[in-house]
């Protein structure tokens, strides 16, 4: 079927993808949009599995401070070179996530940064409180299982829902971003700030 510039216009608006590629994709749908935006989705995710693991040396560091300048925060992320670092998408990308760390408060990056002891005692919580409850073994292993990956949704960065939109996570985000530039994108580390907090010695 013939795509039209209207269509190609209006999948670009609502992906942000590059003129051939929403072209191509509607192509492969048969001009249908939602379909068009999952072969979008699906090819972004394939792109950015293989960029994944490279190595991200440049970027930038991008601070925020909330209205009011009582919570503010400062992010490194990371990209592989320094064209990439200085385009608006990328700028764009860590001021989100920077306001990100203000208003979510994660405390680390992904689950695997959580220390081990941590996990542990969170689960030893969790089954406290099924004791005595008469419930199956396998089945308070599975609710430790659930309770874990909200536990994880609500102190990992890339866990957490998109401060812009909720229905995606930061890690959907990035991995968007990683399939639109073309490099891999890494948060290296963030540090947050509020107003008379107790300093750590």
């Amino acid at each position: 079927m013939t795509v039209t510039t209207k269509q190609v216009k209006e999948l670009r608006e609502l992906t942000g993808a590059g003129i051939l590629d929403c072209k191509k994709a509607l192509e492969a749908s048969g001009g249908d949009l939602e379909k068009a935006k999952q072969y979008l989705k699906q090819r972004g995710l394939a792109i950015a599995a293989k960029k994944k693991g490279r190595e991200a040396r440049e970027g930038l560091i991008e601070a925020y401070i909330h209205a009011g300048s009582r919570i503010g925060a400062m992010v490194e992320l990371n990209c592989e070179t320094d064209f990439v670092a200085r385009t608006d998408e990328f700028k764009a990308l860590a001021h989100d996530i920077a306001m990100q760390v203000v208003a979510f408060n994660p405390l680390y990056i992904k689950p695997e940064d959580i220390p081990a002891e941590v996990i542990e005692q969170k689960k030893a919580e969790i089954r406290a409180e099924y004791e005595g409850s008469g419930k199956p073994p396998e089945v308070i292993e599975k609710i430790v299982e659930n309770r874990l990956e909200k536990f994880y949704q609500e102190v990992c960065l890339l866990r957490q829902p998109f401060i812009k939109d909720e229905n995606t996570t930061v890690e959907d985000v990035i991995t968007q971003a990683i399939a639109k530039l073309g490099e891999n994108v890494v948060v290296r580390r963030f540090v947050r700030f509020e107003l008379g907090e107790p300093i750590a010695r």
